[in-house]
């Protein structure tokens, strides 16, 4: 890691920070290798359950650095071989390409914009502070997407919205993001972070193995017809039964359930009641 990328941690809990405020939070060659490095090191922590990405100084990401590009000083561009690994981190924004085992929520304030987008995307959830903007920005620099943005918009948003964002580069807000799907949660500004590790913490204290087992399947079915999708999730289903952690939780139910106690449902989620 950089002077512009750190970690702090919490319990089970990595918070990944962008510390480039004077720069709007973009991304040189440096600072997303040294991204890209925070997320190897979350992955490797057994202790770590869960991560937030969060932009210090008001701006998640405003995508590439253009200083640093146009000077002769830009980010990868490469691609890996047919079967790389999942922790392969050589895209232009260092981690768009990790497939990571445990989530990742992207704490978003200020701008997400062209590759910072496109970090947003690659997280597996989305709070947004209510002022925040998202948009393909790059479209007025020339510039493409290269770090997932044609993949993973489209797959969340649907191809209408995607191609409204993508062709035309407008701004969009976190409410407009909120009702096509982009954003899961709109918070009060100065609040994405803690919203992210309060949501974060709660889902570490979920039992974690059909958690993963779940994860695993949703993220895993895109490649699959349907059938092998089916297949995939009861051999994923059937790994989680195997840790005994279901046998476990049915039991805690059945004797809430026999004492009249609340077994905890929806307990702690932030935005669930």
């Amino acid at each position: 890691m950089s002077r512009s990328v750190y970690a702090e941690k919490i319990g089970a809990v990595t918070t990944v920070i962008l510390d480039r405020p004077e720069a709007g939070n973009t991304l040189d060659r440096t600072a997303a290798d040294a991204l890209a490095e925070a997320f190897a090191a979350f992955e490797e922590d057994t202790a770590a359950r869960a991560a937030v990405l969060w932009g210090a100084g008001g701006n998640f990401s405003a995508g590439l650095d253009l200083a640093a590009m146009s000077g002769g000083r830009g980010n990868r561009l490469a691609f890996p071989a047919k079967h790389p690994d999942p922790l392969t981190c050589d895209a232009p924004m260092g981690p768009t390409r990790m497939r990571l085992s445990k989530p990742v929520i992207a704490a978003v304030a200020g701008l997400a914009t062209g590759g910072g987008l496109e970090l947003a995307l690659w997280c597996d959830l989305r709070i947004a502070e209510e002022d925040a903007v998202f948009g393909a920005d790059n479209r007025r620099s020339g510039l493409p997407m290269m770090d997932g943005g044609t993949v993973r918009l489209p797959r969340l948003v649907g191809q209408s919205h995607a191609l409204d964002i993508i062709l035309t580069g407008r701004p969009v807000g976190a409410r407009e993001a909120l009702a096509m799907g982009l954003v899961n949660r709109v918070v009060t500004p100065g609040t994405s972070r803690r919203e992210a590790e309060s949501l974060a913490a709660a889902m570490v204290a979920l039992p974690q193995a059909s958690l993963g087992s779940d994860r695993s399947s949703v993220y895993e079915q895109f490649d699959l017809a349907f059938t092998a999708a089916m297949e995939n999730e009861f051999v994923h289903g059937m790994k989680a039964l195997a840790s005994g952690e279901g046998r476990r939780g049915a039991a805690l139910f059945a004797a809430g359930a026999a004492s009249g106690q609340d077994f905890g449902r929806n307990a702690g989620v932030p935005g669930i009641k």
